[in-house]
Formats: structure tokens, sequence, C-alpha cells
């Protein structure tokens, strides 16, 4: 399946979470066995070569995970504070409309490992960048991050871009 099937298998919701906003919604893609088997691929291929993927809560445990399955590697949960019973690191970060914060287990990030960022969505960039920030201060070499939908006209990609991260996307989508 090509991005252009993929990009078929996305819907778009007008109007949500408000007005003149185009929510890209992935439930269509992962009820789609195929497009969500492709995803996978392709987003692996733009992978290979890391030593574990990372993923952030929640739509990045879901395509992170299956991706560091097909590439026979480690999945490295970027959790949301609170939710791990162990010893953590953390990052604040801003969001468009407030503050928000990510933990990891700095214990299952091994000193210089090569580690790939998996997601849905590359909006603002907000969250990927305070995770590549998390990633790093555990000893982490973040290698690139690959994302299933990109939104260029939010920015997101070029925040990653401007800290040295290679970043790709399956498909991109104009607008907000």
């Amino acid at each position: 399946m090509t991005p252009d099937e993929i990009r078929a298998s996305i819907r778009t919701v007008p109007d949500f979470p408000k007005p003149g906003i185009q929510f890209r919604d992935i439930s269509t893609l992962l009820a789609d066995g195929n497009a969500l088997r492709a995803a996978v691929g392709h987003l692996a291929e733009r992978t290979e070569g890391a030593d574990a993927i990372a993923g952030m809560e929640a739509r990045g445990f879901i395509f992170g995970a299956a991706v560091a399955m097909r590439l026979g590697i480690g999945f490295i949960p970027v959790r949301k504070p609170g939710k791990l019973p162990v010893q953590t690191i953390g990052i604040d970060y801003a969001l468009e409309y407030g503050a928000d914060r990510l933990e990891v287990d700095p214990s299952v990030v091994a000193e210089g490992s090569r580690i790939a960022l998996v997601d849905d969505l590359i909006a603002t960039g907000g969250t990927a960048c305070a995770a590549a920030d998390l990633l790093k201060e555990a000893g982490a070499v973040i290698t690139n991050a690959a994302f299933v939908i990109d939104l260029p006209d939010l920015g997101g990609a070029a925040r990653l871009r401007a800290k040295g991260l290679e970043v790709t996307a399956l498909v991109s989508f104009d607008g907000e």
C-alpha cells in the first residue's frame, strides 16, 4: 500500500475540537488491517538501524511498539506523569494551551543507545521535542523521528530538524 493509499484511509473530522480545525483521525487507519500493516512497514523502513524505538503516550505506543516488533528491537514508552511504578526522570514542556510533562524509566535506556522516535502525528512538535530532550537526558542518541502524519503548517517537523534530527512522515496535510 502506498503512502497515498494510507492517506486515503485517514478520516478528516471538520471543526473538532473547535471550529476551523480539521482533525486527522487515525481510527479509520487503525481499523484497516492493510493500511495499518503498510504504515508500520513504511515507518520501520525509516527507522532501521536504531537500537530501540521510543513512542509517546498514547498513540505513539501503537505505532512505536509495532515498528519495534517489526524490527526485532525494544520499545521505550515515554509516559505521562505518575504512570510508572519506578524512579523516573521527567521533563516539563509548553503546550499550545498550557503545560505538560513526560517521564521515562532511565534504567531501560542504555547509555549511547540509538533511539528513533515514532508517533502518529507531528503538529507543533512540543511533545516530540520534549521526548527527544528527555531521552537524551537519559543517555540516548536520537537518530531520527518518523510519523504517520505531518501537519507542516504547524512547524513541528521544522522544530525537530532545528534540533538536528532527521524527520520523515508518511503523509502530510496542509492547514490545521
